[in-house]
Protein backbone atom coordinates (compact mmCIF):
# COMPACT_ATOMS: atom_id res chain seq x y z
CA UNK A 1 0.00 0.00 0.00
CA UNK A 2 1.52 3.43 -1.12
CA UNK A 3 0.22 6.31 1.28
CA UNK A 4 0.04 9.26 -1.09
CA UNK A 5 -0.05 12.96 1.06
CA UNK A 6 -2.31 15.35 -0.39
CA UNK A 7 -1.93 18.96 -2.10
CA UNK A 8 -1.76 21.60 -0.36
CA UNK A 9 0.77 19.62 1.90
CA UNK A 10 4.06 21.46 1.19
CA UNK A 11 5.83 18.70 3.26
CA UNK A 12 5.94 15.02 3.60
CA UNK A 13 6.69 14.02 7.33
CA UNK A 14 6.00 10.53 7.81
CA UNK A 15 8.59 9.58 4.68
CA UNK A 16 12.47 9.56 4.28
CA UNK A 17 12.26 10.25 0.42
CA UNK A 18 9.25 11.14 -1.48
CA UNK A 19 8.68 13.17 -4.83
CA UNK A 20 5.80 14.47 -6.74
CA UNK A 21 4.30 16.97 -9.43
CA UNK A 22 3.85 20.40 -8.37
CA UNK A 23 0.31 20.03 -8.59
CA UNK A 24 -0.01 16.40 -7.23
CA UNK A 25 0.64 14.58 -4.41
CA UNK A 26 3.83 13.44 -3.09
CA UNK A 27 4.38 9.77 -3.25
CA UNK A 28 7.02 7.28 -0.88
CA UNK A 29 10.11 5.98 -3.01
CA UNK A 30 9.85 2.27 -3.01
CA UNK A 31 10.55 -0.61 -5.57
CA UNK A 32 8.35 0.17 -7.69
CA UNK A 33 8.50 3.68 -7.55
CA UNK A 34 11.81 4.73 -7.88
CA UNK A 35 13.62 8.11 -7.99
CA UNK A 36 12.95 9.72 -11.38
CA UNK A 37 17.04 10.00 -11.39
CA UNK A 38 20.45 8.27 -12.37
CA UNK A 39 23.65 8.39 -11.51
CA UNK A 40 26.22 10.75 -13.29
CA UNK A 41 29.80 9.55 -13.07
CA UNK A 42 33.13 12.05 -12.84
CA UNK A 43 35.74 11.05 -15.17
CA UNK A 44 38.28 9.33 -13.25
CA UNK A 45 41.03 11.53 -11.77
CA UNK A 46 44.10 9.13 -11.54
CA UNK A 47 46.82 10.19 -13.67
CA UNK A 48 47.20 6.81 -16.03
CA UNK A 49 50.56 4.82 -15.80
CA UNK A 50 52.12 5.11 -19.70
CA UNK A 51 55.19 4.29 -21.84
CA UNK A 52 57.27 2.24 -23.85
CA UNK A 53 59.87 0.26 -22.39
CA UNK A 54 62.56 -2.00 -24.20
CA UNK A 55 64.32 -3.43 -21.24
CA UNK A 56 63.35 -5.43 -18.28
CA UNK A 57 62.20 -3.28 -14.86
CA UNK A 58 59.68 -2.37 -12.34
CA UNK A 59 57.34 -0.19 -13.60
CA UNK A 60 55.08 2.14 -11.66
CA UNK A 61 53.19 3.15 -9.53
CA UNK A 62 49.98 3.75 -10.58
CA UNK A 63 47.72 5.15 -7.97
CA UNK A 64 43.97 3.88 -8.72
CA UNK A 65 40.87 5.97 -8.05
CA UNK A 66 38.89 3.51 -5.57
CA UNK A 67 35.52 1.62 -6.91
CA UNK A 68 36.48 1.78 -10.75
CA UNK A 69 37.97 -0.84 -13.21
CA UNK A 70 41.99 -0.76 -13.77
CA UNK A 71 42.35 -1.28 -17.78
CA UNK A 72 45.62 -2.50 -18.84
CA UNK A 73 46.59 -2.06 -22.30
CA UNK A 74 49.40 -3.69 -23.59
CA UNK A 75 51.24 -3.50 -27.46
CA UNK A 76 53.74 -3.12 -29.44
CA UNK A 77 56.46 -5.59 -30.95
CA UNK A 78 57.94 -7.20 -27.95
CA UNK A 79 58.66 -10.50 -26.73
CA UNK A 80 58.85 -11.77 -22.72
CA UNK A 81 55.95 -11.41 -20.16
CA UNK A 82 54.49 -8.60 -17.84
CA UNK A 83 53.13 -9.52 -14.70
CA UNK A 84 50.76 -6.74 -13.00
CA UNK A 85 51.42 -6.90 -9.08
CA UNK A 86 49.99 -5.08 -6.30
CA UNK A 87 50.55 -3.16 -3.56
CA UNK A 88 49.19 -2.24 -0.01
CA UNK A 89 52.46 -1.05 1.82
CA UNK A 90 53.67 1.97 -0.76
CA UNK A 91 55.40 -0.49 -2.87
CA UNK A 92 57.53 -2.16 -0.30
CA UNK A 93 55.99 -5.49 -0.87
CA UNK A 94 54.53 -6.00 -4.36
CA UNK A 95 52.47 -8.92 -4.53
CA UNK A 96 51.14 -10.72 -8.02
CA UNK A 97 47.45 -11.43 -8.91
CA UNK A 98 45.83 -14.70 -7.88
CA UNK A 99 42.71 -16.29 -8.40
CA UNK A 100 42.01 -19.13 -5.87
CA UNK A 101 46.01 -19.42 -5.10
CA UNK A 102 46.80 -19.88 -8.61
CA UNK A 103 48.58 -16.77 -10.31
CA UNK A 104 46.32 -14.38 -12.71
CA UNK A 105 47.55 -11.37 -14.13
CA UNK A 106 50.75 -12.40 -16.36
CA UNK A 107 50.67 -11.52 -19.96
CA UNK A 108 53.04 -12.29 -22.68
CA UNK A 109 51.11 -10.55 -25.23
CA UNK A 110 49.51 -7.56 -26.02
CA UNK A 111 46.45 -7.21 -24.10
CA UNK A 112 43.68 -4.67 -23.28
CA UNK A 113 41.36 -4.88 -20.71
CA UNK A 114 40.25 -4.85 -17.13
CA UNK A 115 42.65 -6.41 -14.56
CA UNK A 116 41.52 -5.37 -10.95
CA UNK A 117 38.95 -3.05 -9.36
CA UNK A 118 40.67 -1.47 -6.08
CA UNK A 119 38.64 -0.80 -2.58
CA UNK A 120 41.37 -0.11 -0.27
CA UNK A 121 43.03 2.93 -0.03
CA UNK A 122 46.49 3.05 -0.20
CA UNK A 123 46.96 0.26 -2.59
CA UNK A 124 49.17 0.72 -5.72
CA UNK A 125 49.80 -1.16 -8.75
CA UNK A 126 53.15 -1.89 -10.78
CA UNK A 127 54.12 -3.52 -13.90
CA UNK A 128 57.04 -6.23 -13.43
CA UNK A 129 58.16 -6.33 -16.78
CA UNK A 130 60.68 -9.45 -18.03
CA UNK A 131 61.64 -7.96 -22.10
CA UNK A 132 63.56 -10.77 -24.30
CA UNK A 133 63.38 -8.07 -27.20
CA UNK A 134 61.80 -5.31 -28.78
CA UNK A 135 59.33 -2.51 -27.64
CA UNK A 136 57.06 -3.13 -25.15
CA UNK A 137 54.32 0.16 -24.88
CA UNK A 138 52.14 0.27 -21.67
CA UNK A 139 49.53 2.28 -20.37
CA UNK A 140 47.31 1.07 -16.77
CA UNK A 141 44.40 3.65 -16.56
CA UNK A 142 40.92 3.57 -15.30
Amino acid sequence: MVAEVEVPAGFVPQYAVAFGAVDGPAVAVQADNPLPVHAVRRPAQSAPLAGTIVSSAIVGPFVPELDRPIWLSLSGQWQGQVDFLRSADGGATMLPLTIAGERWGRFVGGTNEAVADESEAGATYYLAVTLLGGALTYRVAQ
